[in-house]
């Protein structure tokens, strides 16, 4: 495995939002020795390869992923984890194999039964739009981009270093997790709200069947409160069977949540109700200025993972 991107040749299969815009910043800006996509319809293959997003556009796994020195799984969940157990013996020892799904711990799993001569790290960028798609494709989406790793046992110090070397070449910020603490964090803040946001439009049509007014009157409020429903739903099928136990327990506590603020309205007890959306409203406020600066990793992480007891914070 070369020891420095730009000696490397990239593999990225599946060219939708996430596979293609990571193409374009790789191949626009030459952070390494090619660029191959690898899509399943040949209408994809076609649009990757004359927009100039990579060198080699094929839909074969096989020669897409022949001779690369690192392989980037860019599908939905339950299709990278397919993957993995197919794509293994086609790959040359030594290579870096990498995924960019929502959940890590499934798929982290059947990276672990990769032949022993393959270098594994899971991938997870905190970034994406409502839209799928190579049309929806953009370069610098991951830019300043928190970006997951997670690291295996057998996952070498050198993998590591590689893998942050690209994250950081498209401008996101590393941060290495275990896969189990990463599917509960993101539970929390990115599964549980696409949930809530469809059972909001839900409520709403209920609302809209009686007075479809109610369409006319959703402005800026709403819109933003459901933009996440629009998500790719074959997408988010797969996030949430791959995170089933997180997702419902943060189903349970923001139920709690619900249940207590209709109690406070239903018992007119407005300094309470008061003060739990004050607490609510700073929280928030707290957590945006946080949201746009370098996110530093504790050692305390680091030291628990492989390959990363020299690491420094990024």
């Amino acid at each position: 495995m070369p020891k420095r991107l730009a000696e490397c040749r990239v593999a990225v299969v599946g060219l939708g939002l996430m596979g293609a815009s990571l193409c374009m910043d790789l191949t626009r800006n030459k952070l390494c020795r090619e660029v191959r996509g690898v899509a399943r319809r040949t209408e994809t293959v076609l649009q990757a390869f004359f927009a100039g997003a990579v060198d080699l556009a094929t839909n074969d796994l096989h020669t897409g992923v022949l001779g690369a020195d690192i392989v980037i799984l860019a599908t939905p969940v339950r299709t990278i984890v397919d993957m993995l157990a197919e794509i293994g013996p086609l790959l040359w020892p030594g290579a870096l194999v990498m995924d960019m799904g929502s959940t890590k711990a499934e798929i982290c799993a059947a990276m672990a039964q990769l032949p022993d001569g393959l270098q594994p790290i899971g991938g997870h960028p905190m970034t994406g739009k409502e839209t799928a798609g190579f049309t929806a494709a953009e370069p610098n989406l991951y830019c300043n981009a928190t970006w997951v790793l997670t690291p295996l046992p057998r996952t070498s110090a050198e993998t590591v270093t590689l893998a942050t070397e690209l994250v950081e070449a498209v401008h996101a910020r590393p941060v290495v997790l275990p896969p189990a603490r990463h599917d509960r964090l993101v539970a929390a803040i990115s599964h549980l709200p696409f949930l809530l946001a469809s059972a909001l439009v839900h409520a709403v049509s209920e609302v809209g069947q009686d007075d479809a007014t109610v369409w006319q009157l959703a402005a800026g409020g709403f819109r933003d409160t459901s933009r996440v429903a629009a998500s790719d739903t074959r997408m988010f099928m797969d996030i949430l069977m791959t995170n089933r136990a997180a997702v419902l327990a943060q189903l349970d506590a923001f139920g709690a949540q619900v249940a207590e603020l209709r109690q406070l309205l239903a018992d007119a007890d407005e300094d309470a109700l008061h003060a739990k959306l004050a607490q609510s409203q700073a929280a928030r406020a707290a957590w945006t200025p946080r949201s746009s600066s370098p996110i530093a990793q504790s050692s305390a992480i680091n030291s628990q993972l492989p390959g990363t007891s020299n690491q420094k914070p990024t």
